[in-house]
């Protein structure tokens, strides 16, 4: 398997810099050959000129990506000229945009996860509001403002709806143009970040067709809800392997919550490439992909 590791040895005090680090030393350790490519095409101008230094493969061969979440047409542009060099990623440019834009995946997982509305105005959100009532949860398609704390995340009503829909739309990046309005429900959490944001009860499972390679908790520190019975572990591997079938994503990234009820749910998906891995150690991860390769 190749490796396309956006890692530099630029000091960036941010943890997907750290964690884009470790997990390319932890590839490079286990014997994987890696390929540094930059960050953007600012310097570089196109993706053929950004993996000018790698050769071309004769044998069709397994690439893996290490970085930051992508722009789509970023993404295209380095899977194609990837093929180009005989090295074929994990997961084609829809794969990736299915598991990582929330409109995508939503229509597969739907009984599985909260109900959702996607909208695309402020204009919608009187809609959205009257089909799933107050509170809401609110994210972009790729990404929430759970950072900026539990008052970024969620709406009680019609006027800070329409406020949380305007600044999201803004962000481009974690939007894409659409904003998902959510059920809001009930995770069961010992804890609160120090933002105030629950830090409710979930796992991340890492998929490869179909097959758990790893999971972890999601939250950093210590925490007695980490800790899953024979049973709950089960439950919690098999609602994400579910949640895989529905998805047809080669690698994929799945969270798994509690409910207070005891209930586990599909919190959301990604594309693994670009996932964080939470507690999982990197070496352990990368030796499951190792097989695969």
């Amino acid at each position: 398997m190749i490796v396309l590791s956006e890692s530099t040895e630029q000091i960036e005090a941010s943890a997907s810099a750290s964690e884009n680090k470790l997990m390319t030393e932890a590839a490079q350790i286990l014997g994987f050959k890696v390929y540094h490519i930059p960050r953007d095409f600012q310097r570089c101008g196109t993706a053929e000129n950004a993996l000018w230094h790698i050769p071309i493969y004769t044998k069709q061969t397994t690439g893996i990506w290490i970085g930051y979440i992508p722009e789509l047409e970023r993404y295209k542009a380095i899977y194609q000229a990837a093929l180009a060099k005989g090295i074929e990623l994990l997961n084609t440019p829809l794969e990736h945009q299915t598991a990582l834009e929330f409109d995508l995946f939503y229509p597969h997982l739907q009984g599985l996860t909260p109900d959702s509305v996607v909208i695309t105005s402020t204009q919608e959100c009187i809609k959205a509001g009257e089909l799933l009532g107050f509170p809401v949860f609110i994210k972009g398609a790729v990404q929430s403002r759970k950072q900026q704390g539990w008052e970024s995340c969620v709406a009680n009503n019609q006027e800070e709806l329409v406020k949380l829909t305007e600044w999201l739309l803004k962000l481009k990046y974690g939007s894409r143009g659409r904003v998902i309005v959510r059920k809001l429900v009930k995770l069961r959490h010992q804890r609160l970040a120090p933002n105030s944001f629950p830090m409710g009860r979930e796992f991340r499972c890492f998929i490869y067709n179909h097959q758990i390679l790893k999971y972890g908790y999601y939250w950093d520190g210590k925490d007695d809800l980490s800790k899953l019975s024979q049973q709950e572990e089960k439950q919690v591997l098999n609602l994400a392997l579910l949640a895989s079938e529905c998805l047809r994503v080669p690698y994929v990234a799945i969270d798994i919550g509690q409910l207070k009820s005891g209930e586990w749910i599909v919190i959301e998906t990604a594309d693994a490439q670009f996932a964080g891995i939470c507690h999982i150690p990197a070496l352990e991860l990368w030796s499951k992909l190792k097989n695969i390769s």
